[in-house]
């Protein structure tokens, strides 16, 4: 079986945009995957082009081969947006071997370790008192996993003193108002500098988080090494990253307890690599999943046939119900599990996908600025 053609594929679905990638072939079947970086979506459509280039051709048998080619085949590593893109044609390629042999894709990689996928959802507010009351209605629903993230400000400031302060308050709150089982999930989104990263970790540690999510920026991830001397809190992060290389230094040096692996960024040829790497370590995989449905159902398989899985990202607490999402993985009370189907076991209406492509907005995220007007992280 052999890949005719590679579309990029915008997807708007429940008010929030992806980008999908189809691979077609020549027996008729397609792959699905989907692209995690994609706040340059022009550039994320000429990588697809280049790729496609490459590609078109190839057995698609050939997973690994493949992602060596295309990783490697320009002499410049193929990493963040363009790996990006690669990460996305490797999940249609699995995708499409699945449904070529009729089976489920973690029973490709070694059946389920498993028999549930435990995910936590996104906990939203601005007064401490709006954050319990949201974090009770969710509880009632099932899910005992929340994330909130640190210092949203309105009008799209951030000071960083004052948005610790105020999500200290919030998680101390929760802490107080909710069970000693509910499990509270702290993402930074390295909008911290270091010091300012240690007094937040040293002051929330009582209030026993599941983790702290990327307390800094991953350019330097040696940072890493001084906050991890500073504080017991356990740390996550990895979002950024998309190839074991970027990962070694803070899984081989013991820096990280849950390495947040976005398979939409990686794929699941190279996640799985980083996820021994991490079991090596003792570390935990946390999936990075604030996508769409084939990143949720690609985290969800490889998660299934993991050993060292501790939770995965879902936006969505109830799924996908639009009339785009004809197949989804099932979400439920805290819990993922792939639909019934072989391959990811995700099916899209690609006609009505193609009709409304031309109106998805991709585009860059909301961006922060400090109170005297210079950049910070979003």
């Amino acid at each position: 079986m052999k890949i005719t053609r590679i579309e990029p594929l915008p997807v708007s679905a429940g008010g929030a945009a992806f980008f999908l990638v189809v691979v077609h072939t020549d027996e008729g079947l397609h792959g699905l995957g989907e692209v995690g970086i994609r706040s340059r979506p022009a550039t994320v459509a000429g990588a697809v082009r280049d790729v496609a280039e490459r590609a078109v051709g190839a057995d698609v048998t050939r997973i690994e081969h493949l992602w060596q080619l295309l990783y490697r085949g320009a002499f410049f590593p193929a990493d963040r947006d363009v790996g990006a893109v690669l990460a996305a044609v490797d999940l249609a390629l699995w995708d499409l071997r699945g449904k070529a042999l009729g089976v489920p894709v973690c029973d490709l990689l070694g059946g389920r370790t498993r028999d549930h996928v435990p995910a936590y959802v996104h906990l939203n507010g601005y007064e401490p008192e709006e954050y319990l009351d949201n974090a009770h209605r969710l509880v009632a629903a099932g899910w005992t996993n929340l994330r909130i993230a640190v210092g949203d400000q309105p009008g799209g400031v951030f000071e960083p003193r004052r948005a610790l302060r105020r999500t200290l308050d919030v998680v101390a709150a929760l802490r107080a108002g909710l069970d000693d089982d509910i499990e509270i999930i702290i993402d930074v989104h390295t909008r911290l500098d270091p010091a300012e990263a240690v007094l937040f970790c040293h002051e929330v540690t009582a209030m026993r988080p599941l983790f702290v999510e990327d307390p800094l920026r991953c350019e330097n991830l040696d940072a890493y090494r001084s906050l991890r001397q500073r504080t017991t809190v356990p740390l996550a992060a990895g979002e950024q990253l998309t190839t074991k290389w970027e990962f070694r230094q803070l899984i081989e040096d013991d820096l990280i307890d849950h390495a947040r692996i976005d398979l939409a960024n990686t794929g699941i040829t190279e996640g799985r690599k980083i996820a021994a790497m991490a079991e090596a370590h003792y570390i935990s995989v946390a999936t990075h999943n604030p996508l769409g449905p084939v990143c949720t159902a690609a985290s969800t398989h490889v998660n299934l046939s993991l050993p060292n899985v501790s939770v995965q990202e879902q936006t969505r607490p109830h799924g996908w119900d639009d009339a785009l999402v004809l197949a989804a993985p099932r979400v439920e009370a805290g819990t993922v599990v792939p639909a019934d189907l072989p391959g990811l076991g995700v099916e899209i209406d690609l006609d009505a996908a193609r009709s409304a492509a031309s109106t998805v907005a991709l585009g860059p995220p909301a961006r922060f600025h400090r109170p005297d007007g210079s950049v910070t992280n979003w």
